[in-house]
């Protein structure tokens, strides 16, 4: 009997200090990898044009990687309860204070794109403060809805579950405003929307408040669009790219109010289909693609899946969207079996986080939906992109050490 006891004590304090998820780690870091590989086969043109190191992009990818690799190992080894709530905190209070005075930084400080300022120029890097700030938002939604939302009964009104949630929407409006009209980054505030709702929907929340949701979702979209003339211009450019294929499943009457024939495809997304094209099944190898060449810019960035699907091909593309999908289930495996309801909520976040930036990406490159200039998780090329990503997965590796009561009480009995 008393060995018994020993046995079971001795089997909690394995299980509530077990090793983090190392098989994601190693997912991760091979994803990370592949992004140092192509930063320097799809650069070719880019620095043969602004005179760079035929190394410049490689070398600085590599640094961001062992970095981002160090810290995801690092953050692997802390249990949670020390690291998650000061991290997740911080980044949500540092960031949003750097991006609202963004605007008033002088011009030597900041680096602007497209007539805004998205970037916090550094001595030999720039920094994005939206892509940590969207970890700190995860987590401040987790941390929220598990002290003031979960617990509240789903039929309590409109009217009492709408003052409930008031202080999220005001949040989030100030995010839009400054994600949208200061920095016109209106991606990561459609990506940071669907987090929000589908957060919202694990938090138990009724179907009514959903509906209001929807509709001033919609209603917000419209109005950001039609406040800035470049995105009605690409709503028009994608229109004219994919407008012969929708219309002519619609009746022939509506090809006279909705056909625009003066506006032509979009050029990138144009090239873009053209690599992927290019690429067919097995690809044109390693550093061998054409359409790099001066054809699609800055390919290594945000069209960095269409110069890798010319270069391995579709094949190669199913092996990395494998991989991909593969740190998604890790993830969601990890937020399902994980009971701390902040943790839980957390990783699902962080989840849904990377699996929307990349199928916003993969569509947009693809023409499908206008394109948003939202980074491949984990592959495109960019420091901040990199090591905010390392930073929620480190997160994610942490809370992974956590056992749930449920998988000691199993190992009790085998006991």
């Amino acid at each position: 009997m008393y060995s018994n006891k020993n046995k079971i004590k001795a089997l909690k304090n394995n299980l509530n200090c077990q090793q983090a998820d190392y098989p994601l780690l190693i997912l991760v870091s091979l994803l990370i990898s592949l992004s140092v590989v192509f930063s320097y086969s799809l650069s070719i043109y880019t620095v043969e044009y602004y005179g760079y190191s035929q190394f410049h992009f490689f070398i600085r990818q590599a640094m961001v990687a062992v970095v981002a690799i160090l810290i995801m190992w690092s953050f692997s080894l802390i249990h949670p309860d020390k690291l998650v709530g000061k991290v997740g905190m911080s980044l949500f209070l540092l960031f949003f204070f750097l991006m609202a005075i963004m605007p008033a930084l002088p011009a030597s400080m900041v680096t602007a794109s497209g007539g805004a300022n998205r970037w916090i120029r550094m001595p030999g890097f720039s920094l994005s403060p939206v892509e940590f700030f969207k970890i700190g938002f995860i987590y401040f939604l987790s941390w929220s809805f598990h002290r003031k939302v979960m617990d509240q009964p789903k039929k309590i009104g409109l009217k009492k579950e709408s003052l409930l949630l008031a202080p999220y929407f005001l949040t989030f409006f100030a995010v839009v405003f400054i994600v949208a009209f200061l920095q016109k980054d209106l991606g990561q505030v459609v990506l940071l929307g669907i987090i929000l709702v589908v957060l919202l929907i694990f938090a138990n929340r009724s179907f009514k408040i959903f509906l209001v949701l929807g509709a001033g979702a919609l209603l917000g979209l419209v109005g950001l669009i039609l406040a800035a003339p470049h995105r009605i211009q690409r709503i028009y450019s994608w229109w004219a790219m994919v407008q012969d294929g929708i219309l002519s499943v619609l009746p022939s009457w509506a090809e006279s109010y909705l056909r625009i024939d003066e506006l032509p495809e979009p050029y990138q997304v144009s090239h873009s289909l053209n690599a992927m094209h290019n690429g067919s099944f097995l690809g044109q190898g390693i550093s061998n693609g054409d359409i790099k060449v001066g054809f699609l810019s800055e390919v290594h960035t945000d069209f960095v899946l269409a110069g890798i699907t010319e270069e391995v091909g579709l094949l190669g593309l199913m092996c990395i969207i494998g991989i991909m999908f593969s740190i998604i289930w890790r993830i969601f495996r990890i937020s399902r079996r994980v009971k701390n309801p902040i943790y839980h909520l957390f990783t699902l976040g962080i989840a849904l986080m990377i699996i929307i930036a990349f199928l916003i990406n993969s569509y947009g490159i693809s023409g499908m939906i206008p394109i948003k200039g939202i980074a491949v998780p984990l592959l495109s090329y960019g420091g901040s992109s990199m090591l905010s990503m390392s930073i929620a997965i480190g997160l994610v590796l942490s809370i992974s050490r956590v056992v749930s009561d449920e998988d000691i009480k199993i190992n009790e009995k085998k006991v």
